[in-house]
């Protein structure tokens, strides 16, 4: 549905009660109810922490919680999708590890999610000061509207008297007084030493060949985008780290690239003397419609999140957009070099395949390797830029289970490392292991157990350092001759599947302009819907890509049950004829809707992108 029109008056629903089985975070222990909140305009933000557009909403809402947090009160309700996501103690060190300064309901069992009627991560609802639900949004780029949203709820409720402001439930937790909080990867420096991303602390710390004596921190600590001096420089969660020769080649005398992921950012940190300059980005996130190549520090990028060198260049693993890009140093110039911006697990030319948030890189002789997250997945990339899968199957099938490749599984991997035989160490996070993929067998075994949230490792000698991320820590093991054996285990996502009836169905994408501004069609249709399935015989009709936010889907009454992939995008600009620039927002969500098929279910699918279903 698409609505350029003015926004309707709002509907106003009671807000379902807050209830989630592992309770309550940034609260001092005190529990919260919708009653508690009256008289405050509530930002319910539906997340989990693998989230990659999760983890950008995070971002997008600080400005808002700052100007407003006398009226507004964020409460993140995280409702996991992988089951290490369930665990409490997993939820605690993702609070911190993403500098959440809001309240936390931990909600296992999605019993709050069911309640909101929620399909997709993120999702934003709004509540207004009497305890109704104004306004949904899902996916990312909302963060203008809400706030434009936010004034005039606090200015409606102000001049009823229901407006209430003051300090809100948040209570900071108390700091930890360890060397490192959080770590994402680590490099082996020439000198013998480590380099390590100390994430949460926006710091990278070089540490001794022990892995434990900090020698120096490069950068002020302090979330920021500033170039300067080891002390003063700024970095906001940076993560991958390689070694980056004098001349750009890859070599032991020159600097450090940096994948500065929240600042959508590569850096250059000289070895020497810590100085630390921008080699590509802006500092803003790549939306749909920027370029996608040309002089780096004139090019958007989207979340950064590991680097390698492969065949001269600076490879990008760009969680943000589901892509690998690449950073020429000869010419200075970056681009993408593999992935749509599709999510999922497409094999193919590079132009062709799709990834899941790609999130750690190793370089081989004849190939790239790509820890691909959330397809739970092991792919590499040929010399002439072609995609392959040596593990996993897809977005929805997950867990530990050693053998044959085709039938392995791991649980959202954020770190690969290239060993001597020809085989890679798989850093398995949600696992909590370290696994092997050897090509020679095909086979996938398990090295070591009992890690906490290892994001990357480093091969020394005969062993390999883990960062071992939720124990903040390097730790060291010996390369095991033998595999460890472990339990196999199997999990797919769990969401209630939405029944609809076979045949026709109607997908409708809900998009109405926020308040002040229209549909952008100068340059001709503003909107983007993009429909697939897994498996891909359950859509007899109306896959593929279209202008339309609405379409007439024909669903197979041979396939009991599956997967409809919805991607969509709306981009508005602001309604002011006598503005000749008028501002511009994409907003733009991918749904995975599972659904089973009964001949009573449903013949409309309405998937609300910004506004209310009606």
């Amino acid at each position: 549905m698409n609505d350029a029109a003015p926004a309707p008056r709002r509907v106003r629903v009671r807000a379902p009660e807050l209830i989630g089985k592992g309770g309550w975070l940034n609260t001092g222990g005190n529990e919260l109810t919708l009653a508690d909140l009256r008289g405050r305009v509530v930002i319910l933000d539906f997340w989990t922490f693998c989230c990659i557009n999760c983890l950008h909403v995070l971002d997008e809402l600080r400005e808002l919680e700052e100007k407003h947090r006398d009226t507004v009160v964020i409460i993140g309700v995280h409702s996991p999708k992988f089951v290490h996501e369930a665990e409490h103690q997993a939820v605690v060190d993702a609070v911190e590890r993403y500098g959440v300064e809001h309240p936390v309901l931990d909600d296992p069992e999605l019993a709050t999610w069911k309640q909101y009627a929620v399909r997709a991560w993120p999702t934003l609802v709004v509540i207004d000061p009497e305890g109704y639900v104004v306004a949904q949004h899902a996916g990312e780029g909302h963060a203008h509207a809400i706030a434009r949203l936010v004034e005039e709820l606090e200015a409606e409720h102000a001049a009823k008297g229901t407006l209430r402001r003051g300090d809100g439930p948040y209570v900071a937790p108390e700091p930890e007084p360890t060397a490192l909080r959080f770590p994402g990867k680590a490099l082996a420096l020439p000198n013998g030493n480590f380099l390590v991303s100390d994430t949460t602390r926006h710091q990278l710390v070089e540490l001794e060949a022990d892995g434990e004596t900090v020698v120096r921190r490069i950068g002020s600590g302090v979330r920021g985008f500033v170039d300067g001096s080891a002390d003063a420089a700024g970095f906001s969660e940076p993560q991958g780290l390689a070694l980056l020769g004098a001349d750009g080649a890859d070599g032991a005398d020159g600097a450090i690239v940096v994948a500065d992921t929240v600042n959508h950012a590569l850096r250059r940190v000289d070895l020497a003397t810590g100085e630390v300059t921008t080699l590509a980005g802006t500092g803003r996130q790549w939306w749909q419609g920027s370029p996608t190549s040309g002089p780096a520090r004139e090019v958007d990028l989207s979340s950064p999140w590991d680097v390698a060198l492969f065949g001269g260049k600076v490879w990008i693993a760009m969680a943000g957009v589901h892509q690998l890009w690449a950073y020429d140093p000869a010419d200075g110039t970056v681009g993408v070099a593999a992935g749509t911006t599709n999510e999922g697990l497409v094999d193919g030319p590079p132009a062709e395949a799709w990834f899941a948030q790609p999130s750690g890189l190793a370089a081989a002789a004849d190939r790239l390797w790509v820890a691909d997250s959330e397809t739970s997945a092991l792919r590499w990339i040929d010399p002439d830029g072609s995609v392959h899968t040596a593990v996993g199957t897809g977005l929805f099938d997950f867990g530990h289970r050693d053998g044959a490749a085709g039938q392995a599984l791991l649980q959202h991997p954020l770190g690969v490392t290239a060993l001597p035989d020809g085989s890679v160490a798989v850093s398995d996070t949600y696992n909590h292991a370290l696994r092997r993929y050897d090509p020679a067998t095909g086979e996938v075994t398990t090295l070591a157990t009992d890690l906490r949230e290892p994001s990357d490792a480093v091969l020394v000698g005969d062993d390999i350092v883990v960062v071992e991320s939720a124990r903040h820590r390097l730790t060291r093991l010996r390369l095991p001759e033998e595999a460890v054996r472990v339990e196999s285990v199997a999990h797919r996502t769990q969401r209630t599947a939405t029944e609809v009836a076979p045949g026709e169905l109607r997908l409708d994408v809900i998009f109405q302009a926020p308040a002040g501004q229209k549909l952008d069609l100068r340059y001709g249709p503003s909107t983007r819907l993009l429909v697939s399935s897994t498996p891909p015989e359950l859509l007899l009709g109306g896959e593929g890509a279209g202008t339309d936010l609405s379409r007439a889907l024909e669903l197979n009454p041979a396939v009991t049950e599956g997967v409809l992939h919805v991607s969509a995008m709306a981009a508005s600009c602001d309604d002011d004829p006598s503005n000749e620039y008028p501002a511009c927002h994409v907003h733009q969500q991918d749904w995975g809707v599972p659904v089973r098929l009964t001949a009573d279910g449903a013949r409309r699918l309405p998937l609300v992108l910004a506004g209310m279903d009606d």
